[in-house]
């Protein structure tokens, strides 16, 4: 695989920045990630879940987002940085399969973050945009709410989701979506794993044992959910650790609830 200017910038990090610790920008081994110890989604279980392909001079990567409206899609930073195009696939649990549900779109439109740092991870968040509005279906429906409260440690009920390798043994994408149920950290604790990256904009989620996202799996959803299937989307997947999937670490997510104002001024969404 050719090395990447994300991956040097990985170097950068941890070879310069002792007290960031064991964190590892989940997007720079080839922006991808897994969700590992999870189970098989059902269709039209998660319609909001998008399947994200970006092209730059340098290569093609994965990534995954969440469909905030019929116009714009939420995804990490280090999915949108420097694209060329991007190519958006909704209303689907298979990445292989063309299904009738389906729907795939291309754009070069997106907004970056202003203040994304590749090097820190700090405001790693983006928003692509559709060239034209969709319509929604069965299949293709928005989250139903941005956060407008804190996530606090042990909340119950949420969950990550994404395409990305289930082991390190396995490096390819999965071609089900797969998701499972994780448990919100303090800060506090999260900091023993990952040093000061671990600030304000950050949120960490682990599960038993392994369970979480890995390569493949960069800007999917960590959502939420409510009474039925009213979800929040309350995070966007950032890093995971560098020791690898089949690790106990929690992984990290960008807070979603810092940067409402700033997705409500970009997208237009109202409250």
């Amino acid at each position: 695989m050719k090395i990447s200017t994300l991956f040097l910038l990985f170097l950068a990090i941890f070879t310069s920045t002792a007290t960031s610790k064991d964190a590892f920008p989940e997007a720079e081994r080839s922006i991808a990630s897994r969700i590992v110890g999870g189970q098989v989604a059902s269709v039209g279980q998660f319609p909001y879940v998008a399947a994200v392909h970006k092209v730059t001079s340098d290569g093609s990567y994965f990534c995954g987002g969440t469909l905030l409206n019929n116009e714009w899609v939420l995804t990490a930073g280090i999915c949108v940085e420097s694209a060329i195009s991007l190519v958006i696939t909704l209303g689907t649990n298979t990445l292989k399969e063309e299904t009738p549900n389906s729907l795939k779109l291309a754009t070069d439109e997106y907004v970056l973050h202003p203040g994304f740092n590749p090097m820190t991870l700090d405001n790693d968040i983006g928003l692509i945009k559709f060239r034209m509005p969709i319509t929604f279906t069965q299949y293709i429906r928005p989250v139903n709410y941005l956060p407008d409260f804190e996530l606090l440690p042990g909340t119950p009920g949420v969950v990550a989701m994404g395409w990305g390798q289930t082991s390190d043994k396995n490096p390819d994408l999965m071609n089900d979506l797969h998701y499972v149920y994780l448990t919100p950290l303090s800060n506090e604790e999260c900091e023993l794993f990952y040093g000061n990256i671990v600030t304000d904009q950050i949120v960490c989620a682990g599960g038993n044992y392994n369970e979480g996202f890995c390569m493949g799996d960069s800007g999917t959803p960590l959502v939420r959910l409510r009474q039925g299937p009213t979800s929040t989307v309350v995070g966007v997947a950032s890093f995971i650790s560098r020791k690898g999937c089949d690790n106990s670490d929690p992984s990290g997510y960008t807070r979603t609830l810092n940067f409402v104002d700033w997705i409500r001024n970009v997208t237009g969404m109202e409250k």
